[in-house]
């Protein structure tokens, strides 16, 4: 450990963040990521980047800030850039348990990491302020896109349960040094299933071992 106590930088985002740049001493390496590479809006090249992303990983936490990750996927774009502050994305039926949801709904705060494995191999990150918005609400928005009109409806058999509307507060690029390039590959996919079998059913066997566990002391 670098006991290295470096002058905290004002772009600082908190102050557990400062004191580790400063026990480590990686302050000033800091302070050029922050005036270089961190924004508080989508530029445009970042609103083309997850335009074209298939998917994207999210990070939500509690009132009482118990924190749970979570992936999204859709077809390209299906995170839909509204402008420079703000984006959206729809929320389906899944497992039933909307822990995503649930979190916003007591704690806006939001984490979006885009990767592109397939190309760049390039990350960007994107924190803000979360509010959920159902598909009325959505279609009664002034000035609203027809594609977010589009996709509010019902496809696939399903329709989103509602919308999750992304105010930005900061964006920022992830490194692609160990981000690995990947090929994607022919798979049929199902949406809107609840097919046990094609959503992996009970793959990690949480069930079977439950269920065992019931038989046995019976």
């Amino acid at each position: 450990m670098n006991n290295e106590q470096e002058e905290l930088t004002p772009y600082v985002n908190s102050e557990g963040e400062g004191r580790a740049q400063g026990m480590f001493g990686t302050a000033r390496r800091a302070t050029a990521f922050y005036r270089n590479q961190m924004t508080n809006e989508l530029n445009d090249k970042m609103q083309s980047f997850i335009a074209r992303q298939e998917m994207v990983f999210l990070s939500t936490a509690n009132a009482h800030g118990e924190c749970d990750c979570s992936y999204r996927a859709g077809t390209a774009g299906f995170v839909k850039v509204l402008n420079a502050k703000m984006l959206a994305y729809p929320e389906y039926r899944g497992n039933g348990v909307m822990a995503s949801v649930g979190n916003i709904l007591e704690n806006p705060k939001i984490g979006l990491l885009f990767i592109d494995f397939l190309q760049s191999t390039v990350g960007l990150h994107v924190n803000g302020q979360a509010r959920v918005m159902t598909n009325e609400e959505v279609v009664a928005m002034p000035e609203i896109p027809q594609a977010l009109v589009d996709a509010s409806h019902m496809k696939g058999g399903q329709h989103p349960e509602c919308w999750v509307m992304v105010e930005v507060d900061e964006a920022y690029i992830h490194c692609s040094k160990h981000v690995p390039l990947m090929k994607k590959v022919e798979k049929e996919l199902h949406w809107g299933t609840d097919d046990e079998w094609h959503k992996g059913g009970d793959f990690f066997q949480v069930q079977s071992n439950q269920s065992d566990a019931i038989s046995s002391e019976e």
